[in-house]
């Protein structure tokens, strides 16, 4: 647990003009901690490699502590959590991302040992396809109970996170101002049932003002805390298409739904697709396919009597034949194609009938 007076340095030093997370997380590595840093002269700053007389003036700014201080009553009296980079109940994946922030701000009920964590993002202007594409993936996926991130914004966010509360899942809406208060404002009808089953986070503070220039740190917190991206529609620009490179660049998996040449809000993932920055997604279980989340302990209660729909059987009675086989031999001795064959194993996984093996193989249980 990190000591007051080194929480407060750092929430002083998070506001230092001109001195971002990666250069505040390289002065607390070069002087050892945050208060370190503000015992330091600002010539000694100054001759950092990159910083100099201008940034460095802030080590003699004491209305940085004052802002601190307020802070940290507001969080206090709103129960927000700080989460520090350096605490153990930091994020672990954002805890990776150089641009990670070195304090941000948690409120509601998250419990991040789920090692199952995706983004989802979009456009504001989500279509039926859409909805209907994000509503059947949410299902799809919700046996594998991971946590759903997205920005709380219109069209393809809220609609993620409304989805994930319906299927029971946690939901976390990272937002681009503070935490004292809500943006679209219509959305404060949702903060109840998120809080109980996720929350919300941030690296702005209750004082600062919402800013559309605060969604690229927003979006770089969504790319950072998970393990992959869903774009499900975006334009030819767009936001979503930003926070897709963020998550590249943190050398995270992007998925995208592909769709018609001509549909302008699924320009944006057939460019990702074709620049092979996403993977395709056209089912849910595309993602454990992809990230191996089939090979994980996945905790699946093996019933008595357990009912298969025709596939399934096919390869209940192939695997009867086998002590294993492969994901791809299984699908050509059934017909069917890699990436249904991969959902029917998902779902005959949860079902406690077969179980995973090293190399994408399988066998009955």
């Amino acid at each position: 647990m990190i000591a007051p007076e080194e929480l407060r340095a750092l929430l002083a030093l998070k506001k230092a003009p001109l001195i971002g997370d990666i250069m505040a997380k390289r002065l607390i590595r070069e002087y050892g901690s945050a208060q370190d840093v503000f015992k330091q002269k600002p010539a000694t700053i100054a001759s950092i490699e990159g910083i100099g007389e201008k940034k460095a003036a802030f080590v003699t700014n004491k209305d940085l502590f004052h802002k601190a201080d307020k802070e940290l009553k507001y969080t206090a009296d709103h129960n927000i959590t700080c989460r520090v980079f350096t605490d153990d109940d930091y994020p672990e994946r954002l805890k990776y991302c150089v641009d990670g922030p070195i304090v941000y701000f948690e409120k509601g009920t998250i419990h991040w040992d789920n090692p199952y964590i995706l983004s989802i993002v979009g456009t504001r202007q989500i279509t039926t396809n859409g909805s209907a594409f994000l509503d059947k993936f949410m299902a799809g996926i919700a046996p594998l109970n991971p946590i759903i991130v997205s920005g709380y914004a219109y069209g393809v966010d809220i609609l993620a996170h409304q989805l994930a509360l319906e299927h029971g899942l946690q939901t976390v809406a990272v937002m681009a101002h503070g935490l004292n208060q809500t943006y679209p404002r219509n959305h404060e009808a949702y903060n109840e049932k998120v809080m109980e089953n996720g929350g919300f986070i941030t690296d702005f503070w209750h004082t600062d003002t919402f800013d559309r220039n605060n969604f690229l740190g927003r979006n770089r917190i969504i790319a950072g805390l998970s393990e992959a991206t869903v774009v499900i529609e975006s334009a030819a620009k767009g936001g979503s298409l930003v926070t897709a490179e963020l998550a590249n660049s943190y050398n995270r998996e992007v998925f995208a739904v592909p769709g018609r040449v001509n549909d302008k809000y699924s320009a944006g993932c057939n460019q990702l697709i074709k620049q092979s920055k996403a993977h395709l997604l056209t089912t849910a279980a595309d993602i454990p396919y992809i990230l191996g989340w089939q090979e994980r302990n996945v905790a699946v209660q093996k019933q008595l009597f357990v009912e298969l729909n025709d596939d399934e059987k096919l390869i209940f009675n192939h695997l009867k034949k086998k002590d294993k086989e492969l994901l791809d031999i299984i699908a050509l001795e059934i017909n069917k194609p890699v990436h249904q064959v991969a959902s029917l194993l998902m779902s005959m996984e949860l079902k406690g009938v077969i179980k995973p093996l090293p190399g994408k193989q399988f066998m009955l249980v």
